[in-house]
This record gives C-alpha cells, structure tokens and sequence, in this order.
C-alpha cells in the first residue's frame, strides 16, 4: 500500500533549515508554489539559496530579506515585466550572491544535477553577457573530431524542492492539467531527498488520476516526492490552469504596493500577516470589496 504523505505547507517549512539551497518550479508568474512561498514568509528562515524561473516567489522572498544567493533565467510576472520587489533589490545591491543564467543553462544545470552529473556541455551563453557576468563558466573541447568548444553548465543539486501540480494523489503521484509541466520534474529530481514538496489545488486517488489528463501529464511520480500539501488555490496570484487564470486584478494591486514602505506595510499586514487561511480569506474579502466598488461605479 502505497503511504499517505500528506501534510501541511507549515510542517513542510519546518522541516527546512537556514542556509539551504531551495528550488522554486513554476515559471514567472505561472502555477508559482505560493502557499509555500507564503509558509516561508512566516517562518524565520534566512540566509536561502533559492533557484527559479522567478516570479512573485522570488519577489517576496527578496523583499522579506530571505535570499542570500540566488540562480536564476529571469524574475517576471508575465503581464508586468519586471517583479517590482526583486528590480529593487537588485538595484540596492541587497542580494549577496546573484547568478543569472540563459533559461536554457539553467534547464541544463538542473538537469545535471537530476542525473548526478558535474556538469553538461551546451552551446547556450556561448558570446553573449552570460559569460561576462559569471566569469567561473567554463568551457570544454569536444573529444571527438569536431573539437568543437562548448560552456560546461555547472550541476545544481538543490537541499529542497517545491511544485504546485493541479492533482496529486496522498503519496505524490502528481499531474500538471494546463500546457507545460515548466520544468518542475526536474526540480524535484535535482533535489535531495527528504525535502521535496508538490503542493497541488487536489488530492484524489490514485484511480481518478487519468481521469483528468493523458499519461503524459504524469511527470512526477511518488518516487520524486516526500510531502503532498492540498491547497486549494494555493499557486495565487499566480495562474493554475486550467483550474484558474492569474488574478491580473490582485497582481496589479501587488505590484502598485511594493512602491513605497507605506503601502507595502499595508499589504503586508492585510495579506501575509496571518495563516493561509488567512490569506485566503483576506484575497476573498479584497475581491468582494473590489467588486462592490465596481457596480457602484
């Protein structure tokens, strides 16, 4: 019988330590793990090495002084181009570490340390500011005729991991319902065992799995997996498709609060400064407000 791994995103959280390297899955401002990203914010963790396709996870996490080192493609929210927490951060020079990555080099460095190699030659960064802005790349030759050169991406290996799938069964048989699977697998699989979290929108059994979506949809599998959290709407703000869009309204309103200590402060103690059910709670009673507004208007 296969076991029940389910727990919650605050006892996923607790089983974390400073200093750990932690690889975020989604993609910018896509089917983003928030609900653990929110675990984290309440938590004191500090001093993370965090790996992602950056969205609000990277953004919260910057402005919340969690992040020492940071690999990354890019740090987006789709809709707007630049996460506003992280473009400050940058600017102020308050991350210690930053290693910014081509999105490929970091498909490929991921995909390395899921295969417990040192490193894998590819052509991407090759003559571009990749290599000027991370000077300890380095290349190798070809062994064979060709003797072509090539940038040796370095492995990641990640101390924990955290997804957000559409379904999962209790033991981590997990599936991706909307286009892309965003790379998540590999997180996971670049991640020492112990840590690796998917948090999905449902827990069902293992049977209705496929009821869902074709087999390819089934890309992470319990082997890959040591903790299921349910969390209905847990990748908010962010899109879960096609369970639901982005809430482009709240992501504006995110995006608006982080230009002043004021405003943000406000959010803060609106949104993150309760449970996620809190948090929850408080998105609905902003949305009803909102619409209110809207039909007097």
């Amino acid at each position: 019988m296969s076991r029940d791994k389910r727990i919650t995103e605050d006892e996923a959280v607790a089983s974390l330590s400073d200093g750990m390297t932690i690889g975020i899955g989604g993609w910018g401002s896509r089917r983003k793990p928030m609900s653990l990203v929110r675990a984290v914010l309440r938590s004191r963790l500090k001093d993370l090495s965090i790996v992602s396709y950056g969205g609000p996870d990277v953004g919260l996490l910057a402005a919340a002084g969690k992040i020492r080192r940071i690999t990354y493609g890019f740090v987006s929210l789709d809709s707007i181009a630049l996460e506003p927490h992280w473009r400050a951060a940058r600017q102020a020079g308050a991350i210690a570490e930053p290693v910014e990555y081509d999105e490929g080099m970091l498909q490929w460095a991921l995909y390395a340390g899921s295969l417990r190699l040192p490193f894998l030659p590819t052509r991407a960064g090759l003559g571009s500011g990749v290599m000027d802005v991370n000077p300890s790349l380095k290349t190798v030759v070809s062994p064979y005729d060709d003797g072509e050169e090539l940038l040796a991406v370095p492995a990641i290996r990640l101390d924990a991991a955290f997804v957000h799938m559409n379904r999962s069964d209790m033991s981590g048989n997990a599936q991706f319902l909307g286009p892309d699977v965003y790379f998540d697998d590999l997180f996971l699989s670049a991640c020492e065992p112990g840590h690796r979290y998917v948090s999905c929108e449902q827990v069902v059994p293992t049977e209705d799995l496929l009821k869902h979506g074709t087999f390819h949809t089934m890309r992470i599998n319990r082997s890959m997996v040591d903790g299921v959290i349910e969390a209905p709407n847990g990748a908010h703000f962010t899109n879960c498709e096609p369970d639901y869009p982005r809430d482009e309204a709240f992501q504006k309103m995110y995006a608006t609060a982080a230009a002043n200590f004021d405003s943000w402060s406000a959010f803060t103690e609106r949104f993150l400064s309760g449970s996620e059910a809190d948090y929850q709670a408080a998105v609905t009673a902003w949305r009803i407000a909102a619409d209110d507004d809207g039909a007097r208007s």
